[in-house]
């Protein structure tokens, strides 16, 4: 007996490879109904379709440039300045953009004119600073210390602001009963609590120090005044083109000469000048009541890395560069890397786990003995390693992850093959003649894909986040390369440029969600027992 959907060595013409009858159109059927899976396939091969016209999509090199009556292809090709400008400097040419607004000089950009080591300087960002305005209320306090008759002895602080609350605070102790048996307590060298109440004017707040018994009994108390907040901390930001308007619309509560001190306080600030805080009239906690507030204006200080604007969406990193192009290269880079990585890997543990299983015997032993050894060797420090002694580069990356991520394969390839060896179908493949890698990569293997299609999306993704991981760590790709885990290590750095933290942790995260809803739907579309509910 043959297994199910295995065509049998009788029927097959001598030599010919052994196929599955039915097996790959059905798991393909079912792969396609599992929406999630299928969905996942499309999006992530449009994703790495996109990707691989970076250069040509996103680049501050021109696709075609015209100068000096020759045609250019910068985007494809590298010139040198003596090349392009006849200016007899070898050198090659890194900055075409200058080039563009010359007379004579016709050019066709890419979609997104930034690359992705392009360096921005803070004059390119200049119509975008903004006028950050703050408003800080201005407390008012003083103090008057009564003796045991309520009579002032002396009082400080800023006392013309409480002129008559200051004249009014010791008829107050002998009218105001909280008052009066707070002082009294106090006189008496009795514990008593703070004491916080308003004046009868409501503008202002009467308290007492909470007070402790002490050796000897005091012969004075200190009240203490303090004007009450204004609106509070209120921090307005606003493009410099709009920053007089936004302001006096949003403190609509200003008075005439608030509001020109306002603006002339931003006009300043727009031209860089420095100019002390103005004194403005603030809404209180009572609407009828004012208060007074400190406000100031300051120009937007250009820094790496610099918030999202126009024509960059994403931001700039620490050097400068726009984030876009560089995570739009990096979907790229991950990608490739992952797909080489998987092949890779795959050719190298099908390989050593088709020979184990086919063998089988010392073979197989010697084999698992030599794989458990090598699995205990320290990936991380080889990394590093070869990475000082060779310097960091893809191929060397995919070499070092290749040869240390292929026993996951080789283990169920190896599995298969000790089931397969022993059907009847390779029997007869052996009765024929066949030499054994005849058999085992043309009769046997055919049938011990399943587990390693399956286990290929998930490989991916493990591949794209230890790039990410090594990257993050400085031990992956070289310096300058786009990279997710690069532009998170760079977060890290910098906590509250929160786009380095937003988009690179979500392309990641989109990615590696793709891959694994592929391999689920794999997984599933394969299985040989479908589940079912019950219900």
């Amino acid at each position: 007996m043959t297994p199910d959907n295995i065509q049998s060595p009788a029927t097959a013409k001598p030599g010919s490879p052994v196929k599955p009858r039915g097996r790959s159109a059905q798991g393909w059927a079912r792969f396609r109904a599992h929406k999630r899976g299928w969905w996942s396939l499309w999006i992530l091969t449009a994703l790495y379709a996109v990707s691989i016209f970076a250069n040509v999509l996103c680049n501050n090199n021109p696709l075609w440039l015209r100068a000096n009556g020759r045609n250019f292809f910068p985007v494809f090709f590298s010139y040198t300045q003596d090349e392009v400008l006849g200016n007899g400097v070898d050198t090659r040419m890194t900055n075409y953009k200058p080039l563009l607004d010359k007379p004579g000089v016709l050019s066709i950009m890419p979609l997104f004119t930034s690359g992705p080591n392009e360096t921005f300087s803070a004059a390119d960002l200049e119509g975008f600073r903004r006028i950050h305005l703050e408003m800080r209320p201005r407390s008012h306090a003083a103090a008057i210390q009564l003796a045991p008759d309520f009579s002032p002895l002396y009082s400080f602080g800023e006392t013309n602001h409480f002129a008559s609350l200051l004249s009014a605070i010791p008829a107050m102790c002998s009218t105001n009963a909280a008052i009066r048996e707070a002082v009294e307590s106090r006189l008496g060298n009795e514990r008593s609590p703070a004491l916080d109440i308003s004046s009868p004017d409501g503008v202002s707040t009467i308290s007492l120090a909470p007070f402790y018994p002490r050796p000897e009994r005091p012969r004075s108390v200190r009240v203490i005044l303090r004007s009450r907040d204004a609106i509070g901390h209120d921090r307005l930001a606003v493009l410099p083109a709009e920053a007089t308007t936004a302001a006096l619309s949003q403190w609509s509560w200003l008075s005439t000469d608030d509001a020109l001190a306002v603006s002339n306080t931003i006009e300043a600030a727009k031209s860089g000048e420095w100019i002390a805080p103005v004194e403005v009239k603030a809404p209180s906690v009572s609407p009828d009541l004012a208060a007074y507030a400190d406000l100031s204006a300051s120009l937007e200080t250009v820094s790496w890395p610099f918030r999202p604007v126009p024509g960059h969406p994403m931001g700039f990193d620490s050097a400068g560069r726009d984030v876009f192009a560089r995570i739009f290269h990096a979907t790229r880079v991950s990608l490739t890397f992952g797909l080489a990585l998987v092949l890779a890997t795959c050719v190298i543990g099908i390989a050593a786990g088709a020979v184990q299983g086919y063998f089988a015997g010392w073979v197989d032993i010697t084999g698992q003995r030599l794989t458990e050894i090598w699995s205990a060797l320290p990936f991380l420090y080889v990394i590093i390693l070869l990475g000082n002694t060779l310097g960091r580069s893809f191929g060397l990356l995919i070499v070092c992850y290749a040869i240390f991520s292929w026993i996951g394969v080789a283990t169920y390839t190896r599995a298969e093959f000790l089931r397969l060896r022993t059907r009847p179908f390779v029997d007869a493949a052996r009765c024929q003649g066949l030499s054994g890698p005849r058999i085992m990569f043309r009769h046997i293997l055919p049938n011990a894909l399943t587990p390693v299609i399956t286990l290929i999306p998930f490989s991916l993704v493990g591949a794209i986040g230890s790039l990410a991981v090594l990257d993050y760590l400085g031990f992956g790709l070289p310096d300058g390369t786009p990279s997710w885990g690069a532009l998170l290590q760079e977060a890290q750095s910098f906590r509250s440029a929160w786009w380095l933290i937003l988009y690179p942790s979500l392309m990641l995260f989109i990615v590696m969600l793709l891959g694994v809803f592929i391999g689920e739907g794999m997984r599933d579309a394969l299985d040989p027992h479908p589940y079912s509910k019950m219900e």
